[in-house]
């Protein structure tokens, strides 16, 4: 199968809903917070698509949206102290035309009308290993960079790992994490 097939099949398989059980490690403070997520997972629509390109003045050629998965993501969290977060955002993913180095790997734009630290649409960048079935997410944020990893166990769980970075200097490396989250995600039947 190829790597394009095995992307492809990453983003049919988490269509649907999830529920979700993180713990996020907040360096700068030294806490640790709990909270239970439920997501449900909806493919993008073509005008869907089309928006998340707009709003990120992004262009590319309307035949390759096709080869562009993308999801619509509602999601509604609570923290372990009863804090609770509604979102919903869209999201496309672009893979680039450039060839990469080894051919299990996919590369390209994650675009999103929203992000999840700064309210506003943001172009980011992701890997995915084909061997593996993880999703590498890297965003640049004003202050911080994120990189967020899913990696898809089987049809039925996947794995988050979530690490924010204090932006560095232009140039250095990333090194002083200011958050750390771990979560596993089970898709509920039906």
């Amino acid at each position: 199968m190829s790597a394009l097939s095995v992307f492809h099949q990453f983003f049919d398989t988490c269509v649907g809903s999830w529920d979700s059980e993180r713990t996020y490690h907040y360096l700068s403070r030294s806490s640790v917070e709990r909270s239970h997520t439920h997501f449900g997972v909806s493919p993008l629509t073509p005008a869907q698509k089309m928006k998340v390109f707009a709003d990120n003045n992004y262009t590319a050629e309307s035949d390759r949206l096709s080869d562009c998965p993308g999801f619509h993501l509602v999601f509604h969290t609570v923290s372990e102290k009863g804090e609770v977060v509604d979102q919903s955002v869209n999201l496309a993913f672009v893979p680039s035309t450039e060839p990469v180095e080894h051919d299990y790997l996919i590369e390209g734009d994650y675009l999103r009308d929203r992000a999840y630290e700064e309210d506003r649409p943001i172009i980011s960048h992701f890997r995915f290993n084909s061997r593996t079935r993880e999703l590498l997410m890297t965003t640049r944020y004003t202050q911080i960079v994120s990189v967020d990893s899913i990696v898809l166990v089987n049809p039925q769980v996947r794995v988050r790992r979530i690490f924010n970075y204090m932006k560095p200097p232009e140039g250095m490396p990333l090194s002083d994490l200011s958050l750390v989250g771990f979560g596993v995600e089970q898709k509920l039947a039906g």
